[in-house]
């Protein structure tokens, strides 16, 4: 039963067997096993797409509960183990990866050696339940209804940029509106709409289309462009801290800069949560510990 719901989540035979760690065809066979003992079928199989038959449905939303059950029966037992262990599925975005998650990931094995952790990397919002995910990191304002949030690594700000080779070549913005005569370099959403790069100027709170010829979707890939003197970037603070304390990136429009609250990291509510979650949120909340400044204090 186990093993039908999680194809059916993924609506994949392929996607399921990869999250379970068997092979598609010892997946497909056990799913077999099962609408033969039940006597109904349960999945639509085309060589391009499984879905759920009506039957299938049914049965998937009578079941779910008493999985949910063992699931939790199974964590409990984590908690009366020495070392919390077992595998932690975690979806966030590549900047939550990058900011919050890459430079503690060591730390945190040396610390709890028992845990196998997966982090699945994607911009698009998913339902973490749907996709077989432990919790999810996103910004605050992209987080889905009946979850529990908690925040990881305090108040953000994002900032404007340019190289020293870019500056030498162009007239320095002064106020955004100046922006409208320069190369920027555009970050394409999810959605697939093109960012507006957003402002604050003591109350006033406001956003900007910018043009430039140069347009993506990954923020570590522009930010390496701008570095090479191809445009104005606009990204996250902590991104680009380091370039400014070196001057490889000049810091620009300071006085506009918008904060915002940052990244929750969210999960289902359940009556029981595994340990080896909340250990992971007390470690990446306390490694992610804003300072006094508002900045986030780097540790190792």
């Amino acid at each position: 039963m186990a093993a039908f719901a999680r194809v059916a989540q993924c609506a994949s035979f392929t996607q399921a067997a990869a999250q379970l760690g068997v092979s598609p065809s010892a997946l497909s066979q056990n799913v077999r096993t099962l609408e033969k003992r039940l006597g109904v079928r349960l999945l639509h199989r085309t060589t391009r797409h499984v879905g759920v038959t009506e039957l299938g449905q049914q049965f998937l939303d009578q079941v779910m509960p008493a999985l949910q059950q063992l699931d939790s029966a199974i964590a409990g037992l984590d908690e009366r183990k020495d070392q919390p262990a077992g595998l932690l599925r975690i979806n966030l975005s590549h900047v939550a990866c990058d900011l919050l998650l890459k430079p503690h990931i060591a730390g945190f094995f040396d610390a709890y050696p028992a845990i196998t952790l997966e982090f699945i990397c994607e911009n698009r919002l998913v339902d973490v339940i749907a996709e077989g995910c432990d919790a999810g990191i996103r910004l605050g304002e992209s987080l889905v209804q009946d979850m529990i949030a908690v925040p990881v690594g305090g108040t953000q700000r994002m900032v404007v940029f340019a190289s020293p080779a870019y500056l030498d070549k162009s007239d320095i913005p002064r106020k955004p509106e100046d922006l409208l005569q320069h190369q920027c370099v555009n970050i394409r959403r999810t959605t697939g709409q093109i960012y507006h790069w957003e402002f604050q100027n003591k109350n006033r709170h406001f956003e900007m289309r910018v043009s430039g010829n140069l347009i993506g979707n990954d923020n570590t890939s522009l930010i390496d462009m701008v570095r090479e003197g191809m445009g104005i970037g606009y990204a996250f603070e902590q991104e680009v801290s380091d370039d400014f304390d070196r001057g490889t990136l000049m810091p620009l429009l300071e006085s506009y800069w918008p904060s915002f609250p940052g990244f929750y990291l969210y999960y289902p509510s359940r009556q029981h949560m595994p340990r080896k979650l909340r250990v992971f949120i007390d470690y990446l909340q306390a490694k992610n510990r804003p300072q006094a400044d508002g900045k986030v204090k780097r540790t190792r």
